[in-house]
């Protein structure tokens, strides 16, 4: 089995959407558009996100009348999206809306994922449901030059420091790349390294 990533881009203020719920900002980031290597996962077969994400995409990429631009970006691999609604899929493409806990769909999930890792792409109150159920491996967060002063926020919980030991850091392009390992509750205090 593999990895739970929660891997995602934020601006310097923590949000990952704007008050609009427009990722646009993000594009405007020299490298936004056409992200260096290094800032997407690598080994995933499975992505998830909530519906607010999803909806931006058919909006903002017109995925619904080009079901080519969804492969663009999430290949022929099984999306799985949380949502509460009856929501329009594009024509040809494995999505499959899902409604209730994480955990209750997380057999489907990793089912589909197979030997691969599974990235929870957004968003943060997704990512944050998956690691109250105690499966998030990892979080990776692509820090963006902007601040926007309010939106989406990364991670709308509150998470303590021993629950999260850095794993890495640099720069990737103008991104900051912060790369955190989950522990779980109550487990080993976190490492240098």
């Amino acid at each position: 089995m593999g990895r739970i990533l929660f891997d995602t881009a934020t601006s310097i203020d923590g949000y990952i959407a704007d008050q609009d719920g427009s990722l646009g900002w993000l594009f405007e980031v020299a490298g936004g558009e056409n992200p260096d290597e290094g800032l997407f996962p690598t080994g995933h077969t499975v992505l998830v996100q909530g519906s607010t994400t999803y909806e931006w995409l058919l909006r903002e990429q017109d995925v619904l009348a080009h079901p080519e631009r969804w492969r663009e970006f999430h290949g022929d691999r099984p999306t799985f999206v949380f949502t509460t609604r009856d929501l329009p899929v594009p024509e040809g493409v494995d999505v499959r809306l899902v409604r209730g806990a994480v955990a209750d769909v997380l057999p489907r999930i990793l089912e589909a994922a197979g030997d691969g890792d599974v990235w929870v792409v957004g968003g943060g109150d997704l990512a944050g449901q998956f690691l109250d159920a105690g499966v998030l491996d990892e979080v990776a967060v692509s820090v963006a030059p902007v601040a926007l002063g309010g939106g989406a926020p990364l991670l709308p919980r509150r998470v303590t420091s021993e629950r999260l030991r850095l794993v890495s850091a640099g720069a990737v392009g103008q991104f900051a790349r912060l790369v955190y390992a989950v522990l779980p509750p109550g487990g080993p205090a976190p490492t240098a390294g």
